[in-house]
């Protein structure tokens, strides 16, 4: 008998070995349960220095920082997130976002109360919020089923399109709209005797709507969900023929990034206290698309930052030139991001990191490093 009849002859008869189960051990004393280990392994000092920063932000910084910068950066970066959840991680760039963000505003103002009586149709506050979340979360999945069908330049196209019509539709139709006057004294409730009109209960109420955003953005981009929707984006071809439908995952896209959008236009309607046409104007969109760039698509705390440095420079930038050339300066400061960080501002401070981190913790610069050789194969 030769090598390899034996060989199969003792295979014939060895006994396998069973699978084990693993049996979930008991926690040892002190030791932290499996989905808090999960919650917080991605959790690093900078985080924790920027949890306690914006924490403790509003009980050193005069109203109107807290007010006028952390409140309206949080709910415009909330709004912007909703652009980096689709163009970072569906692949899908929609200039339609803060017109679903205006179409919440005004829908709060028609369900709820204003100064317009006549229209207002006087809901208790917690309906009509939540009339308008709803509503405007199925006209952003109506926007996305018409234009995922197509792709690139014609998407961006389609959703700009519909901006402009409803910027239009709001702006001529009094009846509804109330026409170029719009809808004022549109205030935040006061609950449990806590008045959000105050600028420190607006600003944590903003602080945990964003908080909420972000986190729930973090975890879909790893859920099954969001694992499709970035190989969707990647090759929309192959995910089809695995078996996906790619046409569902991206009306869901546009319908998750559509609540995102309408809860940051709530909040900036009570932020402003009143919503007219030029809030869904052309520039506000492109506003949107530029707090996005700004931070960077592929990093949804990227929103944010984005969202600081706009509004600081909007508020400030008129000490250094004029109010009307606004637009020139926040025109040179995007060119120059995109220029030397096409990932936005986050994307840039990642290059500076890894080099000064290679010049402080790499090889010496005198030091080569010997070529790996290749081991000799056997056969």
């Amino acid at each position: 008998m030769n090598s390899s009849a034996a060989a199969a002859t003792a295979a014939r008869g060895a006994v396998l070995p069973m699978p084990v189960r693993r049996v979930p051990t008991p926690l040892a004393q002190g030791e932290a349960p499996l989905w808090i280990s999960r919650l917080f392994r991605h959790v690093g000092w900078r985080h924790v220095v920027v949890a306690v920063f914006v924490l403790l932000y509003p009980f050193f910084a005069p109203p109107f920082f807290i007010f006028q910068i952390g409140a309206q950066s949080l709910a415009l970066g909330l709004i912007a997130l909703s652009l980096t959840f689709l163009g970072g991680y569906g692949g899908m760039v929609s200039l339609a976002q803060m017109t679903v963000a205006g179409m919440a505003g005004y829908l709060v103002a028609i369900f709820g109360t204003s100064s317009n009586a006549a229209i207002s149709l006087g809901w208790p506050w917690w309906l009509a919020l939540a009339f308008a979340l709803t509503l405007a979360t199925l006209i952003a999945a109506g926007i996305g089923w018409l234009s995922v069908r197509t792709e690139g330049i014609y998407t961006i196209m389609i959703t700009l399109a519909v901006g402009v019509a409803f910027f239009y539709l709001a702006q001529q139709n009094y009846t509804v709209f109330n026409g170029f006057q719009g809808f004022s004294k549109i205030a935040p409730p006061v609950i449990f005797d806590l008045d959000l009109r105050e600028p420190m209960p607006f600003y944590f109420l903003v602080l945990a709507c964003s908080a909420a955003g972000y986190f729930f953005v973090k975890h879909l981009i790893r859920a099954p969900f969001g694992i499709v929707l970035q190989g969707i984006r990647d090759n929309p071809r192959r995910m089809s023929s695995l078996g996906y439908n790619v046409t569902a995952h991206r009306v869901g896209a546009y319908a998750v990034a559509g609540f995102l959008a309408a809860v940051g236009g709530v909040l900036m309607v009570w932020y402003n206290g009143r919503i007219s046409p030029g809030t869904v104007g052309t520039g506000a969109m492109i506003n949107i698309l530029i707090i996005a760039v700004l931070g960077g698509m592929r990093h949804p705390i990227g929103a944010f930052v984005g969202a600081i440095v706009f509004v600081l420079l909007q508020n400030f930038a008129i000490d250094l030139v004029d109010r009307e050339r606004f637009n020139l300066v926040i025109g040179g400061v995007f060119l120059a991001i995109v220029l030397f960080s096409p990932d936005g501002l986050l994307g840039l401070w990642q290059k500076l990191r890894m080099r000064f981190t290679t010049k402080g913790f790499g090889a010496s610069p005198g030091h080569v490093s010997p070529p790996r050789q290749r081991p000799h194969s056997s056969h």
